[in-house]
């Protein structure tokens, strides 16, 4: 038996693990598993966070020899195990780059596509959804689909009610104007498996300015994200609370003392001086700790900066792996509008219920895209963050937000999909599943729980 585990700690086990070298091998195993009625899943390079990618028995498959990367100007060919880093490193050597910019660049192009991941310049250029030009998908039949975009979807696409937010990744995304394309993105591999993407790619920005701006308050540093949200060519704005930076500090990040929030914030211009001088008029205007602030023009700044970012969810995933615990986290959005009303809600279930140091907010506030993290001490503590947990994703729900907003549903947050969904809803996105995966073989448990016999 092969035991694996994600990145929240959410564990699988497998029978078989087989790594196939190409794309016919991977065809030959999964004729051979529809045949046999072996469950399949894809396991990618285990750095999700809702389980999708660990396996209930049957087998698993590694995607790992998928590296393929071609560059062109405008575009890329990528093998779904290839690594976001090194698309990343890659395009900036031919002055280009990639638009989607998650967190842990060490996830593979292939888990990014079935999440709909996004990150941080999601706020300027979308998510994963909007970067893919072409898709390469073996189905469990063993078939091979080469769809582009524009291909139409072969079937009756249900009419779904999807929320107001920038972003979305719980269940199928098949709104007007979806095509064949956009079925399989975000379908957390259940449907088929996807071997090769052609990406987009863009031209690289003449500057770029990077900042951390800090701020004496929370509200502080909320009024700021309201006043810069409209400024022009702003590609990142995310947030961290006073917790966060606690617990950076614990982790001996030197922060200045008096910061009690910070912004991060990202922004291209024609030229480094005129954004500059721009930034302390608003860092002026927004009562930041302009002094204490961390500003930087070059790719090593940038790559400073992306450290402190990825040091938040690295540090949170440590305090809880060392207390014995699963992680906690949301991945909860709501629409831009009602931003600061999650915020502040909660903000206060958090100080009654995990007061201290024992919770910490941060994350995508351009999109109104925050994640709450729980950080257990007990297993008393572990049974009331569910409960918040569940009392979160209810609130945001009501005011017209998402459950699953990049991470997907997985395994771990499948039972969110009934508060996003009506069970007809469900029924319709269940149908569309047996259409691809009769048995239910592949990703089974993902999302859906398998149909009882």
């Amino acid at each position: 038996m092969i035991q694996l585990e994600d990145a929240s700690g959410f564990p699988g086990s497998a029978d078989t693990l087989l790594t196939p070298s190409d794309e016919r091998e991977l065809v030959a195993i999964m004729r051979s598993a529809s045949q046999s009625r072996t469950p399949v899943t894809i396991v990618g390079a285990r750095t999700g966070l809702a389980g999708g990618g660990m396996p209930e028995g049957g087998i698993a498959v590694s995607m790992d020899r998928f590296r393929r990367m071609e560059l062109r100007t405008g575009e890329a060919t990528v093998g779904a195990g290839a690594l976001l880093r090194d698309l990343q490193t890659e395009s900036a050597k031919i002055g280009q780059f990639y638009g989607p910019d998650c967190t842990e660049n060490s996830s593979s192009m292939g888990g990014n596509i079935a999440t709909n991941a996004s990150g941080s310049r999601s706020f300027r250029y979308g998510d994963t959804r909007r970067s893919v030009l072409s898709l390469r998908v073996v189905l469990i039949d063993g078939s091979v689909l080469a769809i582009r975009r524009g291909d139409p979807i072969p079937f009756d696409v249900p009419k779904l009610s999807y929320p107001a937010t920038t972003k979305f990744s719980a269940g199928f995304d098949l709104r007007p104007g979806s095509d064949y394309v956009d079925v399989f993105i975000g379908s957390e591999g259940i449907l088929g498996v996807v071997t090769e993407a052609n990406v987009r790619l863009l031209p690289m920005p003449k500057a770029i300015l990077s900042g951390v701006v800090f701020f004496a308050s929370e509200e502080a540093a909320l009024d700021a994200v309201d006043q810069w949200r409209p400024v022009p060519r702003l590609r990142m704005l995310e947030y961290a609370d006073s917790s966060s930076l606690d617990l950076l500090r614990s982790r001996n990040f030197e922060l200045p003392p008096q910061a009690r929030a910070c912004v991060i914030v990202e922004s291209e211009a024609e030229d480094n001086d005129s954004e500059v001088d721009a930034w302390v008029d608003r860092l002026d205007a927004a009562n930041a700790l302009a002094e204490d602030s961390w500003f930087g023009t070059t790719p090593t700044d940038r790559e400073r900066f992306r450290v402190f970012r990825h040091a938040l969810p690295e540090s949170v995933n440590d305090t809880v792996r060392r207390r014995g615990f699963q992680k906690m986290g949301t991945d909860f959005a709501v629409p831009i509008p009602r931003n600061r009303e999650i915020i502040a809600y909660y903000r206060r279930l958090l100080d009654d219920q995990f007061p201290g140091h024992n919770a910490v907010i941060y994350g995508h506030i351009g999109d109104g895209h925050v994640h709450v993290n729980l950080l257990p001490a007990d297993a008393d503590a572990v049974a009331r963050g569910r409960r918040l947990i569940q009392e979160f994703a209810e609130k945001v729900v009501s005011l017209g937000g998402t459950v699953g907003a990049e991470h997907g549903l997985g395994k771990r947050k499948r039972d969110f999909l009934k508060l996003q969904w009506t069970p007809e809803e469900i029924e319709q996105m269940r149908a569309i599943k047996q259409r691809f995966d009769p048995h239910w073989l592949l990703g089974r448990g993902t999302l859906f729980a398998p149909p009882t016999v």
